[in-house]
Formats: structure tokens, C-alpha cells, sequence
């Protein structure tokens, strides 16, 4: 997994952003290589057993595991300072800290490639301990193959440099692009050529029939070390342009991808909050694209004069620190504020509803009100209406009985008058 860096091309390479540096102080003994492999070794284990179980989803335990990963990168670092100087520590401290950012940044992709197929968070882990498996080999031949250009073709320094600061224009500007993992040629070549099974395996390869079929985990496996290999092509051009001594550029690299498992548990919830940290990486490999040009070479068959303008590596670590900062505390600001703003927000939707409830009560009571005070009115109404009916009624009574009356009166007078001739 790991190899030895030659002592020849160690002794060669200088430092971008610093002076040529002798051979005996750009070379590290073959005993603090075996250390750092044992380290590495350990953490391993650590992190597939250990670290392997299902408590280890909740927050808590991925924050814990985070802190522990990140505190050993810091120790290492401060472990072999004595040994490799204030210089290279620097750049190791520069170059963990830019390759831990983009880590991060990475695992938006991660999230969304875990969406896509439909993974559950105990595969989720399998499909990230085997894909760390993987970028630390990859990383290895990359650095490697890094070094060794740089070492033999000088003119690699400024094509570099414009490519780191070409990749900060364009992560700037593609910052919200949506991912679509079905779209690799990758995922596409193994849906087309490979012998993959409907069962919903746990592992990586299933016989069905007596033929060995891969699973979709296989696939999810897949896509991600073809995307980290693509992470690649932007982050080793970005440590190599912090330094390009083996043992600087692959420890760090190597510290900044054993935590991330945890890291992805820690802020899967919360990666959405960090809107501003594209932006932010986007200028700090922008800025050490520039430094790397200023820094570059004379490329005397060009004609290019060396720039000679150096930016020592422990101002560069104070200003890429201070970027990714200010670009964290932005986006927690600015996420604090919308909170606030849909609290606010809620707060006078209730409010409103609360008003509207509060003014039909009261329209309901003026109404309850108006028809009490009406209700005296209305009866006494009622009873006049009630006597004119009465009195009505009384008088055609007696107009019906009048003609009745009238009959009897003519009898009586018509008798009157018959009674004295009798």
C-alpha cells in the first residue's frame, strides 16, 4: 500500500512557494515511513472493526470519531516537526487542511450517489471503507506520478497552476450543478457489459445459477471510487502545488481521508448549511494555483525567466485557513438568518390567523349583541301586532252580528203595532 520515495527524487524536488532546499533536508528516514504505514495500518483496523458497528450512526459517536481522527492528524504533525522542520510541517499542515476541505466538499456526491442507488446506512459504510481502500492506493500512484513529472518537466509548474486556477473559475461557477450519478460512463459500461443481479445483496458479488454476478453494492462502489479518482485530478495538483516532498504530500493526503467515513456521518444532515463553502474552496485553489505559477521554475528552453516570488508556507497556511473560515462562518450566518426570517415569518402567519380568528368572535358577539337588544323590540312588536289582530277581529264580530240583530228589531216594532187593534 505504501512505497518508499526515491532518495534521488526527493533530493531533487523543490518546494513550491520556497527556496530549492538542500537534499539532506528534503529527505526523510526509511524509519519514519514505517511509522507513519504502522499508524495508518492501526487506524485501519480501527476503523473496519471497531468502528464497524451500527451504534457508531448517531451523531454523537461520527463527532467523537471525527475529533479523534482529526486531533491524530494534528499530533502526527506535531510528532514529526522536530524531524522534519518548520517548513515542511507547514506545508503538511496547509496541505491537510486543503485536502480535509475538499474531502468534504466531496461528500455532497457521496450523499447523492448513496440517494440514487437506494443504500442503507450499514452499506453505506462498507461502500466507504472499501472506497478509503481504494484512494489510498490511488493516491499513492498519483502522488507519485505527480512528483516524478514535476521533477523531470519544470514546465509542468505553470500548466499546473493555471489548472488549479481554471478548476477555483469553474467549481465557482458550477457550484450548484446537480450531480447525476447515472449519467458516468462508468455506471453506464457496467450496466452494459457486466453480469449484474436483481437481489438486493449485501455483498459485493452473488453466484446465481453457478455464475458469479456483481450486486448493485458493486456498482455503488464503482461510481464512487470513479468519482474519487475524478476528486483526484483536482487535489493532487492542488497539494503538489503546496509542496512536493512525497512524505508531506501523502501523509497529509492520507490523514484527510482516513476520518472521512465519520466525517460523512457527522455532516450528512448538515452539509446543505455549508452553501458558501464551494465558494471558498473555489478561491483557495485559485490562490494556490497563482502562488504555484509565482513560484515556478525557469524554463530556459521557453525563454520563461523564474518569477522568484515566494510565499512563505506558513503565511499560505494562515491564508487558506482563514478563507475556509470565513467561508464556514458565512454559511452558518447566513443560515442562522433564514431561520430567524422563517421564524419571523411563521410568527406573523399565526399572528394573522390569530387576528382573523380574534375579529370573527367579535363579529360573532356584536351579532349575538345587536340580536339581544332587538329581541324586546321584535316582542313588543309581536304584541301590538297581536292586539290590532284582536281589536280587528272583535270589530268584524260585531259587524257580522248586525245584520243579524236588525231582523229581530222589525219583528218587534211590526208586533207593536198590531197590538191596540186587536
Amino acid at each position: 500500500m505504501h512505497f518508499l520515495p526515491s532518495l534521488n527524487a526527493l533530493a531533487m524536488v523543490a518546494t513550491a512557494g520556497s527556496a530549492p532546499i538542500a537534499a539532506e533536508n528534503n529527505t526523510e528516514p526509511l524509519w519514519l515511513w514505517i511509522i507513519f504505514g504502522a499508524v495508518v495500518v492501526a487506524s485501519l483496523i480501527i476503523d473496519l472493526f471497531a468502528h464497524n458497528k451500527s451504534h457508531n450512526d448517531s451523531l454523537k459517536s461520527a463527532a467523537i470519531w471525527s475529533a479523534v481522527w482529526i486531533g491524530l492528524a494534528i499530533v502526527f504533525g506535531l510528532a514529526v516537526w522536530p524531524i522534519i522542520g518548520t517548513e515542511h510541517v507547514s506545508q503538511y499542515f496547509t496541505a491537510y487542511l486543503l485536502e480535509k476541505s475538499l474531502s468534504v466538499d466531496n461528500l455532497f456526491v457521496f450523499i447523492v450517489i448513496f440517494s440514487f442507488f437506494k443504500i442503507d446506512v450499514h452499506q453505506q459504510r462498507r461502500v466507504l471503507f472499501w472506497g478509503i481502500m481504494g484512494a489510498l492506493i490511488m493516491r499513492a500512484l498519483f502522488i507519485f506520478l505527480g512528483v516524478e513529472l514535476l521533477l523531470h518537466f519544470k514546465w509542468l509548474f505553470y500548466l499546473f497552476g493555471a489548472f488549479l486556477v481554471f478548476t477555483g473559475v469553474k467549481l465557482l461557477k458550477s457550484g450548484d450543478d446537480e450531480v447525476k450519478p447515472e449519467e458516468q460512463f462508468i455506471y453506464k459500461f457496467a450496466l452494459k457489459h457486466l453480469p449484474i443481479c436483481d437481489s438486493d445483496s449485501t455483498h459485493f458479488f452473488h453466484v446465481e445459477n453457478g455464475k458469479r454476478m456483481v450486486t448493485k453494492l458493486f456498482l455503488v462502489l464503482l461510481v464512487v471510487e470513479t468519482t474519487d479518482l475524478m476528486f483526484a485530478v483536482d487535489s493532487i495538483p492542488a497539494v503538489l502545488a503546496v509542496s512536493q516532498d512525497m512524505f508531506v504530500v501523502y501523509t497529509s493526503n492520507i490523514f484527510a481521508i482516513l476520518g472521512l467515513r465519520a466525517l460523512y456521518f457527522l455532516l450528512a444532515g448538515v452539509m446543505s448549511h455549508l452553501r458558501f463553502l464551494n465558494v471558498g474552496l473555489a478561491i483557495v485553489l485559485a490562490f494556490i494555483g497563482v502562488k504555484m505559477i509565482l513560484a515556478g521554475p525557469e524554463i530556459a528552453f521557453l525563454g520563461i525567466p523564474a518569477p522568484g516570488i515566494h510565499i512563505d508556507p506558513t503565511v499560505s497556511l494562515a491564508i487558506v485557513g482563514s478563507i475556509l473560515a470565513i467561508a464556514i462562518i458565512a454559511s452558518l450566518i447566513a443560515q442562522r438568518r433564514e431561520k430567524k426570517l422563517a421564524a419571523a415569518s411563521a410568527d406573523s402567519h399565526d399572528a394573522g390567523q390569530g387576528s382573523a380568528a380574534v375579529k370573527t368572535e367579535e363579529n360573532a358577539s356584536q351579532a349575538q349583541s345587536q340580536s339581544e337588544e332587538a329581541a324586546p323590540d321584535l316582542a313588543a312588536q309581536s304584541t301590538d301586532e297581536s292586539a290590532t289582530a284582536g281589536e280587528s277581529a272583535t270589530v268584524d264580530e260585531s259587524a257580522d252580528e248586525a245584520p243579524k240583530e236588525a231582523p229581530q228589531a222589525e219583528e218587534a216594532a211590526s208586533e207593536a203595532k198590531s197590538a191596540p187593534g186587536e
